[in-house]
């Protein structure tokens, strides 16, 4: 791919990125042009920040022609919306270029419509001394998310070259993300690997479903413990999908018990949802050390496991 030098613009302007299309899809292209994530730049252009051959594109798959000019305007960083809150959150680990912390079940990650404060987000600006800016005004270091009724581990970074370091580990598959699930039902195989391709339902937005024309979603599990009508798995995502274990799980019929969504109408009573990020590793973007970090499950989900039967062995 040929693109032309960047030039440094000034504090507060706007960056034009132009570049030579390839053949290649266009997300890419411009995340290696501009070095920024591809979900970045997926995102500027479906906010019309992309020129291809003199026409907007905002179809982050698209393949246009090789030797078609292609022009991205990344607009000025904005200060961030959401507000610093004092709302406890606990903090592993955390130094000059990212922290670990543990998200409690019921805290949406980051701003959105109906949750304009209150969040994890609103949390780490009062808790934190920076954060990175390349996740947007609204999502400052968020690396990646949990559900909202999902508890543990969550990776933070703290400026914009951790941010997109640990960003490509993600999309590389090297960070190692391990998930507890207590699924309905209990299963007969000690392990096995899902890999269905997921989407948001054509029926109800607000549900994820798996669908042939969906992306690209790998999931693998083994069994930690039989319980009574219920099952507590190890879970290891190799994707990132919205709801993924979720509707994952429920594809084989054994849904994780607590969901309003995809579980069984009269499946377990427990307290929440049962998942739990509980064992997160990758490398870190300065040092280069591999570092791994585990969260046990909180005392709700230890009450969920105790009703099925299930005692949680640290």
């Amino acid at each position: 791919m040929n693109h032309e030098p960047i030039q440094t613009p000034e504090p507060g302007a706007a960056r034009l990125v132009t570049l030579t299309a390839d053949g290649r899809r266009l997300d890419l292209q411009l995340a290696e042009a501009a070095d920024i994530t591809r979900s970045r730049a997926a995102a500027l252009m479906a906010e019309g920040c992309c020129l291809c051959g003199g026409r907007a594109e905002t179809k982050a798959g698209a393949k246009p022609k090789a030797g078609t000019p292609v022009q991205l305007t990344i607009p000025a960083p904005r200060p961030a919306l959401p507000q610093p809150e004092d709302i406890p959150i606990e903090i592993l680990y955390q130094d000059e270029a990212l922290a670990v912390v543990v998200k409690p079940a019921g805290m949406v990650v980051h701003p959105a419509a109906g949750n304009e404060d209150g969040t994890l987000v609103n949390a780490l600006l009062y808790a934190l001394d920076s954060l990175s800016g390349i996740g947007g005004e609204t999502r400052p270091g968020i690396v990646h998310r949990l559900d909202k009724d999902t508890s543990g581990l969550l990776l933070v970074a703290k400026n914009d070259a951790a941010q997109l370091s640990l960003s490509r580990q993600l999309q590389a598959r090297e960070m190692e993300k391990h998930y507890l699930a207590l699924a309905e039902g209990v299963l007969r195989e000690d392990a096995g690997r899902i890999e269905a391709p997921i989407a948001r339902d054509k029926k109800d937005r607000k549900r994820m479903a798996i669908d042939p024309e969906g992306r690209e979603a790998v999931t693998e599990w083994r069994v930690l413990q039989r319980g009574s009508g219920c099952t507590l798995l190890d879970v290891h995502i190799l994707t990132g999908r919205t709801h993924q274990i979720r509707v994952h799980l429920r594809s084989l019929s054994h849904p994780v018990c607590g969901d309003p969504i995809y579980g069984f109408s009269r499946g377990l009573a427990v307290p929440r949802l049962m998942l739990h990020a509980f064992s997160l590793s990758f490398t870190h973007p300065v040092t280069g050390e591999r570092m791994t970090f585990t969260a046990p499950p909180p005392e709700a989900f230890l009450r969920g496991l105790r009703a099925g039967g299930v005692l949680w062995l640290p």
